[in-house]
């Protein structure tokens, strides 16, 4: 169970994701890659490429504590981004073992991150989420 009572993964975070934030108004492709991410849902394929895994290279080389956690955990199936004036914020989904990690940035501590999790997801969340994955498995296998 979260700080908001739910056994959803980071329901807090799930309102930040619908609330959305402030978009950088110089459009570099950096930021337009970032803007284009925050406040998705992304699939993490290695092979073809996805944008998901892009977003997750990236973000791992800005923040080292991420690219640890991944290379511990493997890669998630799928990478949720968005942020506030204050914080970035991740959530990790792991379909096979039906968990969610959530990580944000550490205040005062740019490149670090505080991971909270794993959460369980719901039947309905692994539902919607398995479905993504099934049909892009025809493309390149899932992942």
């Amino acid at each position: 169970m979260n700080r908001c009572g739910k056994t959803s993964p980071c329901g807090w975070l799930w309102m930040l994701l619908i609330a959305g934030g402030v978009v950088s108004c110089v459009p570099t492709p950096a930021s337009r890659n970032a803007a284009a991410a925050k406040d998705h849902m992304m699939l993490v394929r290695e092979d073809p490429p996805s944008f998901g895994m892009q977003r997750l290279v990236t973000q791992a080389h800005a923040y080292p504590d991420l690219a640890t956690f991944v290379a511990e955990k493997g890669l998630p199936d799928f990478l949720a981004e968005t942020e506030d004036p204050q914080r970035n914020y991740l959530i990790l989904y792991y379909l096979k073992n039906r968990k969610a990690f959530a990580c944000r940035t550490n205040l005062g501590h740019e490149k670090n991150l505080e991971f909270a999790g794993p959460y369980p997801i719901s039947d309905g969340e692994f539902q919607l989420l398995d479905g993504f994955l099934r049909g892009a498995a025809p493309e390149a296998g899932a992942r």
